[in-house]
């Protein structure tokens, strides 16, 4: 199983940016797939995740949005009116597990991915 992460890049603040994963390997159509970020220095963090309905992190809510495509396998962030606080490794993540209801800690808890992409760098400048 792969996820590819792919569309980072160097934006100026206020601009956007599109984040595509591509997975490979098993279907995750049943499956809860996920953003989360790094910056330098700090530890990874939830950004968003998707299964019948969507999570956002309170930093991007109204500005970044998560969607998927399963018959591409495929999970996109389309992140828009972007900070420099915003400037991080993205990584994609997926549950190896069929879709449940959990809660929003389940969600954003990095434990519960089981598959990882290899991260996009976003460097937004002021």
């Amino acid at each position: 199983v792969q996820l590819q992460a792919s569309g980072g890049g160097l934006v100026q603040a206020g601009g956007s940016l599109s984040l595509s994963c591509a997975a490979s390997g098993r279907s995750f159509s049943q499956n809860t797939m996920a953003w989360f970020r790094q910056a330098p220095g700090k530890e990874r963090e939830f950004v968003a995740c998707i299964s019948w309905r969507t999570f956002y992190a309170d930093s991007v809510k109204g500005r970044f949005i998560i969607s998927r495509d399963d018959a591409k396998n495929m999970v996109s962030l389309r992140m828009d009116s972007l900070k420099p606080g915003d400037t991080a490794v993205y990584y994609c993540a997926a549950d190896r597990n069929t879709i449940s209801t959990r809660s929003i800690s389940h969600w954003e808890s990095r434990g519960t991915y089981d598959y990882w992409g290899q991260g996009t760098q976003v460097t937004v400048s002021s």
